[in-house]
């Protein structure tokens, strides 16, 4: 296992007024090795075009992170700065050759800029990349806290809401091994949700989520924009014009998903998933979607 990551550029940021855009994510999962350099470099609403100018206006230049899979372990390569102003945001996005590939690029709205507050957030097999904000955090951090694991309340490294969220939904799956991971998510965003109210009654809650241990994916639509993209055969990429870089000698037809917090692509029929949802791309790429 491998996370690399660069020195951290520290400094405190001003809190944004709600309703601001925060972040921008692009999750992938293929049944075949392939590279994603066109969708998060040269696609004309790529990740790294949605990190200085996304679809409201806003940027996301306060760092970017890539997850991949080769085998069980995860790699995480992160930086605390722009994704438009990185090479290695660009050498990394072009040498990436997988099935499963988790990016994200940031906007600072809780923690400081540094790289333990950067997406995605690796535990064991697990990523985790959010979209949004939980604008009671403060009010609700330590009952987040004293409901994770000890394991999980020292693997926080950094001071994200964000960070908080994802040890906190896996010590509650732990807790609950006969549950399903999708279930414990849905009540998982209803707990925060319900904690924010009485903490500080009209405090925004959104979570846009993808969590992936390489095999399976779950996340949530939740106060953030959300697409989805099923791609259940090779096709010419409208970039490059080649067959999705597919790797050749495929035995089985070809199938991905791809979740993104806008659309990447021009030419395909990207859907708006519904807000409320939690969804689950299982082993077989089958996607499920379930209302909260």
């Amino acid at each position: 296992m491998l996370l690399r990551c660069q020195r951290s550029l520290r400094f405190m940021m001003p809190i944004l007024p709600m309703g601001v855009t925060m972040c921008r994510l692009y999750g992938f999962r293929s049944n075949a090795r392939r590279k994603v350099e066109c969708e998060l470099i040269h696609a004309q609403n790529s990740l790294l075009s949605q990190s200085q100018h996304d679809e409201r206006g806003g940027s996301n230049p306060h760092g970017w992170g890539l997850g991949t899979y080769d085998g069980i372990a995860p790699t995480v390569v992160r930086e605390p700065v722009a994704a438009f102003d990185s090479d290695e945001f660009r050498w990394e996005s072009a040498r990436i050759y997988t099935c499963n590939t988790l990016a994200h690029v940031r906007r600072a709205t809780v923690g400081i800029i540094r790289e333990e507050n950067t997406h995605p957030f690796m535990h064991g097999s697990w990523l985790f990349a959010h979209n949004g904000n939980l604008g009671a955090f403060s009010e609700i951090r330590d009952l987040l806290i004293d409901e994770m694991t000890s394991a999980h309340r020292e693997a926080v490294l950094g001071d994200t809401d964000s960070e908080h969220f994802f040890h906190w939904v896996l010590s509650r799956a732990e807790s609950e091994p006969e549950a399903s991971l999708i279930h414990v998510l849905g009540r998982a965003v209803e707990q925060i949700r319900d904690w924010s109210q009485a903490a500080r009654p009209g405090a925004e809650v959104a979570l846009n989520t993808i969590l992936t241990n390489g095999t399976e994916s779950v996340g949530t639509r939740f106060g953030r924009s959300l697409w989805y993209l099923e791609r259940p055969l090779v096709h010419a990429c409208e970039i490059c014009d080649g067959a999705l870089h597919v790797e050749e000698g495929m035995t089985s037809p070809y199938r991905a998903v791809v979740i993104a917090s806008e659309r990447v692509t021009e030419t395909e029929e990207w859907t708006a998933m519904p807000d409320g949802t939690v969804f689950h791309v299982d082993r077989d790429l089958n996607l499920h979607l379930t209302a909260m």
